[in-house]
Formats: C-alpha cells, structure tokens, sequence
C-alpha cells in the first residue's frame, strides 16, 4: 500500500500502463485483486478502498461524491500511462476522476445513469434491492451482523451518488469502453448510449453474459479486452 487509496495486491514496478479499479457502492479492493495475476507484466492493477470498509473500516465515510473524486484523484500516480475502470457507482467516480487525471482509456462498468439504482428508503427495501442485483456479497445480508456491518456503508454511497449530478463540460479526449451485463435491467446498452457524447475519442459497447456484477464471472474476458485496448500503449503492440 503506497497511499491510504491504493492496494497493488501484484506490484510491477516497471510496468508501463496502470489500470486503477473503483469499486461499487459498499465495494471493496478485493473485489478486483485476482485481475492483478493474469493481467500482463507490463500492466499494473491499482485496486482503490474507499474509507469505512474493510481495511479502513474506522474511517469515516467521505460526506459527498465530488470530494471523493478529489481524493481519489490525489491519490492516483500519473508518472506514467493511466487507464481506469469503475464499476457502477465506480463508474461515476471514475468519469470525474477522469476529468482531472486525463487517462488513456476509461472503462465503465454497468454505469448509472441517472438516480441510484437502488431502492434506499427503509432497511428492508434496501435488502431487498441489492439482494435483487445478486453478486457474491448479496446472500451475505441474511446474516445479521453483516447486514449491521454494510447497510450503512452502502446506504451512504447510494445517497451521495444519488445527490450528485454529472455537470456540463467539456468532452473527455481518451477512448471510453461501456461494459453492462446483458441480463441487468439497472444498466442496459441502451442506457449506455448516453456516454458517446461524454468524449470526443473512439466508443464502443460491450455487452458480457450476466447481470449487474456481471464482472465477478467474467475475469478472463475482462482481462482479455484490458490487454487489447492497453499493451498497444505500453509499446509492445
């Protein structure tokens, strides 16, 4: 750990392109540490942890999006190439975050497009929303004391992405590549067209088996179309 932000689970310290990782509402680090092995030496994963989870669960939540987004911006090195990938609510952060640290490639994943996907107006809707997106951490809310655990956490990330609204500017310059899950109903290729007009440099949808946390299944093709779309800039493509 070089920051309280980053977690290079696989440090390559001469690798010539960075890819940072920003989780969901409630995620976690971890959640893209295995991506750090297959990627490509000259690739390295940051994976970024946001205050109040896991490793920094004293912390206190960071009270809106845009000062999250300055924060993690910060922390971010940008001594050489810079490539970013945000799933969800990380989409979000990750397309503002890119306003300021200009990267060389955006990914976002199963990105928001307008209010929080998430029903948050009582603990048992709440439940009942994220269970309904599934992913591995979904069935965990049966248990009590991870329901006590991280339903503040992610109650807190939902209204501050709720609050928040992208505002006017200019278009981004680098490459942007929308990933949705084909069975998530919450962001569908058709939502994703919306994101074309956020950049002026090349577009394109993919389209992965699986729902919202499509990406918990699809590792080997998320790293496959990585490698594509970065080794080129690190001078072996």
């Amino acid at each position: 750990m070089d920051n309280d932000y980053l977690r290079r689970y696989h440090p390559r310290p001469q690798a010539a392109v960075r890819l940072a990782c920003l989780p969901h509402a409630g995620g976690v680090a971890t959640a893209f540490r295995g991506w750090g092995e297959t990627l490509p030496s000259r690739i390295e994963l940051l994976c970024v942890q946001y205050p109040g989870r896991q490793d920094r669960l004293s912390e206190p939540l960071v009270p809106d999006l845009p000062s999250l987004v300055d924060e993690v911006a910060a922390a971010l090195p940008v001594d050489r190439p810079l490539a970013l990938f945000g799933h969800s609510m990380g989409a979000t952060v990750a397309f503002e975050v890119a306003r300021r640290v200009k990267p060389v490639h955006l990914f976002l994943s199963a990105p928001v497009t307008g209010r929080a996907p998430l029903d948050f107006s009582t603990e048992e809707r709440l439940v009942a929303s994220v269970q309904q997106l599934g992913g591995s951490g979904a069935a965990l809310l049966d248990h009590p004391e991870i329901r006590r655990l991280a339903l503040p956490t992610i109650r807190h990330d939902l209204q501050i992405l709720d609050a928040h609204r992208i505002a006017a500017g200019a278009p981004l310059e680098c490459p942007v590549t929308v990933l949705v899950g084909e069975s998530d109903q919450s962001s569908t290729a058709a939502d994703a067209e919306v994101w074309a007009e956020r950049t002026t440099g090349d577009f394109e949808i993919r389209t992965l088996p699986g729902g919202h946390h499509y990406f918990e299944e699809a590792g080997d093709e998320l790293v496959a179309l990585f490698t594509r779309r970065l080794e080129p800039l690190s001078g072996t493509g």
